[in-house]
């Protein structure tokens, strides 16, 4: 699958009839058979993005990433060479964890020349190997050069830092990439380095809150700010401008509303005296015209293009200069974690920093939005009430996601000779 133009006669989702038109079941977001089988299908084979390069600003510096989904506990390091690697966080000495704060449950990151096993204080250099055992004499035949930590294919792209768990990968990351995400690949990311999180537990599947940005169906009747005076109109419309499908990633692209043209009485008048919102500061930094991979769709009045990733991850690039980093982490079947990242060009005075401190805030305020509507829907599906449900054109992204999980879950357990 790749780019399409959507076509005089039809919709965007007749334009892939490998999708179908039919009903929909959700039965993968409920199952907690199903979601073991994701365990291994998807997350123990594909690539994953757990950080960026910024997180690794010199040489010595590390952070960790829990991944509960994969039952993994990962270490990423930029070592004296300047080579970015990653390691299980595990001590080869009796399997205790290596490197953690508080409790062994919790992420840490920092800078240091060795990593140290609080248990019992074996040493391990930057590129994984032992370096040290306490009281070394009383091991029988200890090969120090056959106990370094056990290395996770790890590969960069564009600053983002992905891992794979599988004991060989069958392809490249940017072979897994493909041309549509693959051409953000010189996209000036580097340049927006100040950022803000926001992490949330959520009690729904993984793939239920990546549903809620696939498509911006819901916008008029949840996100009633968001499209002025208009969308207070019951029969208020909105269609996103176009939808690209390539391999198991997706990508939508809407336009912007350009509210700082707005008259100020419909606004908030936050966004008047910060002159910034949902969209982003008002005064968009120069980051130049050649913008790489982003607009595929040549759309008039552009705003945001939301790239999704396969299994997890969604890149939202802004018109206004700045991008949004989303990542959904499943716990269980019925839980995840969810990560946002907002990224901006460093601001050069106070007026710009709060621009940005009040873009953050309104994105906590839209994300909570959605969020709202998450345990609902987990319920509701729950119940059973319902076994499939119709999808609009506009929830192409949705049908073809949740298409994608099953041909992998589906090929694993055909590998494994199962039913």
């Amino acid at each position: 699958m790749g780019r399409f133009e959507r076509p005089d006669e039809g919709t965007w989702t007749e334009h892939y009839p490998e999708l179908g038109t039919g009903f929909v079941s959700f039965e993968d977001s409920i199952s907690p058979a199903f979601f073991e089988l994701e365990r291994e299908a998807i997350f123990r084979r594909t690539w994953l993005n757990v950080g960026r390069v910024e997180q690794l600003p010199r040489e010595g510096s590390y952070f960790t990433k829990e991944i509960p989904v994969a039952r993994a506990s990962i270490i990423v390091t930029r070592g004296g060479d300047g080579e970015v690697r990653a390691f299980y966080n595990v001590c080869r000495h009796r399997g205790n964890k290596l490197l953690w704060e508080g409790t062994p449950r919790q992420e840490t990151a920092g800078v240091a020349r060795q990593l140290v096993c609080k248990y019992h204080g074996w040493r391990y250099g930057l590129d994984g190997a032992c370096t040290f055992v306490r009281q070394e004499k009383e091991f029988f035949d200890l090969d120090k050069a056959k106990l370094g930590l056990v290395a996770v294919h790890c590969e960069t792209w564009a600053g983002f830092v992905f891992v794979n768990l599988a004991p060989e990968p069958p392809e490249s990351l940017r072979e897994y990439l493909g041309p549509m995400v693959g051409a953000l690949e010189d996209y000036p990311f580097h340049r927006m380095t100040e950022r803000y999180s926001f992490r949330a537990e959520n009690h729904s599947n993984w793939k239920i809150f990546i549903d809620a940005f696939q498509e911006y169906y819901h916008v008029p009747p949840l996100h009633t700010q968001q499209l002025g005076p208009k969308s207070q109109n019951e029969d208020a419309e909105f269609e996103a401008a176009h939808y690209q499908l390539d391999g198991p990633h997706r990508m939508v692209s809407t336009s912007g509303s350009w509210k700082h043209t707005w008259p100020p009485d419909l606004l908030y008048p936050g966004e008047v005296l910060s002159r910034s919102g949902n969209l982003g500061p008002w005064d968009a930094p120069d980051i130049g015209d050649d913008l790489p991979g982003v607009n595929p769709g040549g759309v008039d009045r552009w705003g945001i293009d939301n790239f999704q990733v396969f299994p997890n991850l969604e890149i939202l690039i802004y018109e206004r200069g700045w991008y949004v980093v989303y990542r959904y982490w499943p716990s269980s079947h019925d839980t995840h974690l969810f990560e946002g990242d907002l990224y901006f060009v460093p601001a050069r005075s106070a007026r710009e920093r709060v621009a940005h401190e009040y873009a953050a805030i309104t994105f906590k305020e839209y994300g909570l939005q959605d969020v709202g509507t998450l345990d609902g829907t987990q319920m509701g599906l729950e119940t059973g009430a319902c076994a499939e449900f119709p999808l609009g054109d506009q929830e192409i992204l949705v049908r073809h996601f949740h298409k994608s999980v099953a041909d992998r879950v589906d090929a694993y357990v055909r590998e494994r000779g199962e039913v």
